[in-house]
Order: structure tokens, then C-alpha cells, then sequence
């Protein structure tokens, strides 16, 4: 059993939204006159999620729009900053997703190019920031459709995610059925 857990291939990153992918949106609580959240809650399950992750040897990349304190602050509390081996946030790149730069950064930080972006998966709750984002760059997209604060219909073929989640804890499993189709199949992309 050990040498198949070793041989299994990993994706080469996992990047993650935060808004209502960890962290619950309806809970934040902003510094006043900011657009600071010094505190949120965690959506059920998103801890789980992330200790399951990192247990098992993914590499994971923060893909959050908003400013840097926000999620210092709001992963921090929860213990889950560390769990990140990058965090590419908008305030610090300069724009907010689904522009190009998000991704592009997200794969650098990975030690990627756009040629390994069919090894790479991005789960968001977001389907014209994260899905969108992702599918033009050719990232396996994952919307998790947990909270009902953004649309979950497609406005077009554009934000359509080639895979869908109700909630953190079938994150893992997901993982894990496509990295057997990624040993045995040509690239996402080229499908």
C-alpha cells in the first residue's frame, strides 16, 4: 500500500479561493472603514479539507481577490495561512481574477508555466472570477457551490466549471479519481 501511495501522482497545485470556499462570506467582520476582514468563520468542513490536503502531500496556492490583511488575518485565526505554499492575492498582483495575472502568477509560484496548467486545478465559489479565470487558461475547474450568495448559472460557456462540489469534504475524494484519469489519459485540455 505504501508504494502505491508513492507512486500515485499529485496534481502539480491545487489553488484556492477563499470567500465562501474556506471562509464563510456571511460571517466576515470588516475594521471599520475598511474593506479589512478582521475575523470569519469557517464554512463546515473547510478545515478538514485542508488538513486532508496537506496530509497528503498537495501542493496548495491561495487564488483570493481582496486585500492581503483580510486573509492574513482570517486564515491565521483559523490555522490555515501555513497550509499554503503561496498566496497570490490581488491587492499584491495588481488586478483581481479572472484576469490572466492571477493564474499566471498562481502557476509561477508552483514553479509552472501555462503549459502545465492542465496539471493544476482551481476550486472557487466564484463562476466569472474562478471558473472563468481558470477554463481560459485551461486549469481544471472545480466551482464549489456551497453558498448561495453568487449565481450558480452559468452566464456562458465561458463559466461553465468541468467539476462541482456542494461542500469541502468532497474536495478530497474529487482529487482523487481525477489523478488516476490524469495518469491514464492525455492532458485536460487536449480531451
Amino acid at each position: 500500500m505504501t508504494d502505491l501511495e508513492t507512486d500515485q501522482s499529485h496534481f502539480a497545485a491545487i489553488f484556492l479561493d477563499c470567500g465562501d470556499t474556506l471562509i464563510d462570506e456571511r460571517t466576515e467582520v470588516k475594521l471599520p472603514g475598511s474593506e479589512v476582514v478582521i475575523r470569519a468563520d469557517l464554512i463546515p468542513g473547510a478545515k478538514e479539507m485542508m488538513d486532508s490536503l496537506k496530509a497528503a502531500g498537495h501542493r496548495l496556492i491561495l487564488v483570493a481577490d481582496g486585500p492581503r490583511q483580510t486573509f492574513v488575518n482570517m486564515l491565521t485565526h483559523h490555522g490555515l495561512w501555513d497550509h499554503f505554499d503561496a498566496h497570490i492575492i490581488s491587492e499584491d498582483v495588481g488586478v483581481h481574477k479572472p484576469d490572466a495575472r492571477m493564474f499566471d502568477a498562481a502557476l509561477a509560484a508552483a514553479g509552472l508555466t501555462r503549459d502545465d496548467a492542465w496539471r493544476t486545478v482551481m476550486v472557487g465559489n466564484n463562476l466569472s472570477r474562478d471558473i472563468c479565470g481558470a477554463n481560459a487558461l485551461g486549469i481544471t475547474s472545480v466551482f464549489m457551490a456551497w453558498s448561495t450568495l453568487r449565481t450558480h448559472v452559468p452566464a456562458d460557456a465561458s463559466e461553465v466549471p468541468n467539476y462541482r462540489i456542494e461542500a469541502p469534504a468532497e474536495l478530497p475524494g474529487l482529487l482523487e479519481r481525477l489523478e488516476v484519469l490524469t495518469k491514464h489519459r492525455a492532458p485536460f485540455a487536449q480531451r
